[in-house]
């Protein structure tokens, strides 16, 4: 193989994992600042403080689908940089310039990357333990 296709498969498959580390980041903010205002909430013994724990749960989702979005580009765009004859290679960092066919399996639609089973476990699990705390076990005390 090229030395140039190996640099560029290189340099894209450094995007993926920086995009990866991101969403990793993003779900660890997440996780501490719902558990710091939820302790913040309890200190001050005022429940409907804790209604500002949506905002960051419901931001961090958005922010965590941009970075799965933008990988799984990245992901397509390894593959045509991958499939490429080795003359064609111009290091081309894009995947907005790709086609509808080589998003097709990424499932590319931001919404459906929104909705995807891995960030709905995830960001579904803190808004479900987000409404436990502050309905549920208030009631159970």
């Amino acid at each position: 193989m090229n030395e140039n296709k190996l640099k560029h498969l290189e340099f894209i498959q450094n995007i993926i994992a920086r995009m990866s580390t991101n969403s990793f980041m993003v779900k660890g903010w997440s996780v501490t600042l719902v558990a710091a205002i939820f302790a913040l909430a309890a200190s001050e013994a005022n429940q409907s403080f804790a209604v500002v724990v949506f905002l960051p749960i419901i931001a961090f989702w958005v922010l965590d689908s941009f970075f799965l979005f933008q990988e799984r580009g990245f992901r397509a765009l390894y593959r045509k940089v991958a499939d490429k004859p080795e003359d064609q290679i111009n290091f081309e960092m894009d995947p907005s310039t790709l086609d509808k066919t080589d998003l097709k399996a990424e499932k590319a639609g931001w919404w459906k990357v929104c909705c995807s089973p891995s960030l709905w476990l995830f960001h579904g699990a803190l808004l479900i333990v987000t409404l436990l705390v502050m309905y549920v076990i208030p009631k159970s005390s």
